[in-house]
């Protein structure tokens, strides 16, 4: 084995391993399932590693092979459904969540942000974004549960940061109405 190939496997194991775990999160909030999103991971970095030597040296590694990942579930697992999913956004509000503890501050719900942590749990938070649609579910998974900025993930879903804002505000809608509902069955 040549020495350039053993050197640049070790660079890409150095930079690779870090981020394993995230990556798998995302996969696994991207394909809804644990050997999906093994696969995916599985297939994003053989990607990353054939194309290691397009890398430039210096830049962020984490959005590149992050964007690797994306591209490669919307190649493989989006293509499978030959529909895309459809939400209506009409009527939509921006602080739909927050608007409705306020509202009922004082009945049964008392104080928002008390009935927000003794009633929401991080997996029911997960369980909401699963729920969301592709396209929102990885713009909300990549900025509020790995903390990509707006320009990254523009960067990796290889959209306008305008369409990044657009899925965000949007995704976040949809799971502020679907925690809420989560609340209402709780009580």
């Amino acid at each position: 084995m040549p020495e350039a190939d053993s050197s640049a496997r070790a660079r890409f194991k150095e930079l690779a391993v870090p981020h394993l775990d995230a990556l798998y999160r995302s996969a696994l909030r991207m394909t809804r399932n644990e050997a999906d999103a093994e696969d995916l991971v599985q297939d994003t970095l053989l990607r990353a590693f054939q194309f290691f030597h397009q890398f430039q040296s210096g830049s962020n590694f984490r959005a590149w092979v992050f964007k690797i990942l994306s591209n490669t579930f919307i190649n493989q697992y989006r293509r499978r459904s030959r529909q895309p999913e459809t939400v209506s956004y009409d009527g939509g509000e921006d602080f739909y969540l927050y608007s409705q503890l306020v509202e009922n501050r004082d009945s049964e719900w008392g104080d928002p942000e008390k009935l927000v942590l003794n009633k929401l749990q991080y997996e029911d938070i997960l369980a909401a974004i699963d729920r969301l649609p592709d396209d929102y579910r990885i713009a909300v998974t990549l900025s509020d549960v790995e903390g990509f900025s707006y320009k990254e993930i523009a960067e990796i879903v290889g959209c306008p940061i305008g369409t990044v804002r657009s899925r965000l505000n949007r995704g976040r809608r949809l799971l502020q109405r679907a925690l809420w509902g989560h609340l209402q069955e709780a009580a």
